[in-house]
């Protein structure tokens, strides 16, 4: 399994680069944020990578960030989205647009993907409300810390009802507002405010 690739940017395309490591050339599909993010031909760059193996072929796919390869395999792992498809949903959306579209339900943004019809994007929304809770996104995990206020504000919210990857999204956006000093009653309270948003 190839987690990793680290190497000069030998060449692209449109849907793919080739990472020059050591005289190999690994040819890497990947979204066209990915691709905009590597930089000049020549220039060193980092890949996290998925390897798929299927019977005909084996393809690696590249991310510039561990998030954006955490939410390809979430995508996958939705019924009737392939590699393809989950690399246009990263090409549309960034980590943070997504899960705050799958976070308030929003199948009309996840639809604005290139191959994405309104009953797959609805199938996304779905399946994924419950697993996007422990994906990062804007740079600090969305599970926060065992112990801290966040991590008892998203069990309370949770203990209401609410879903793992809704309460998440509420408390980290309360802890935006509050600072983080905030108490866990203030970060309850809050957080039960945006969620009613």
């Amino acid at each position: 399994m190839i987690a990793k690739l680290k190497g000069l940017l030998d060449s692209f395309g449109a849907d793919h680069a080739v990472i020059d490591v050591a005289g190999v050339g690994y040819l890497v599909a990947a979204s066209t944020r990915t691709l905009s993010g590597l930089g000049a031909i020549g220039e060193e760059v980092v890949l996290h990578t998925e390897m798929q193996v299927s019977d005909d072929a084996i393809r690696l796919i590249g991310f510039v960030t561990a998030e954006e390869r955490d939410w390809f395999r979430l995508l996958t792992s939705v019924q009737g989205v392939g590699s393809r498809v989950a690399l246009a949903i990263l090409s549309a959306l960034n980590g943070d647009e997504l899960h705050r579209a799958i976070a308030s339900g929003d199948k009309a943004m996840v639809a604005r993907a290139q191959g994405v019809g309104p009953k797959l994007a609805l199938r996304i929304v779905n399946e994924l409300k419950d697993k996007a809770g422990g994906i990062v996104l804007g740079g600090a995990t969305s599970a926060p810390p065992a112990g801290s206020f966040s991590a008892d504000a998203v069990s309370a919210l949770q203990n209401l009802g609410f879903r793992p990857a809704e309460a998440s999204a509420a408390v980290a956006k309360a802890e935006g507002e509050l600072g983080p000093e905030a108490t866990l009653d203030a970060l309850v309270r809050t957080a039960l405010k945006k969620a009613a948003r």
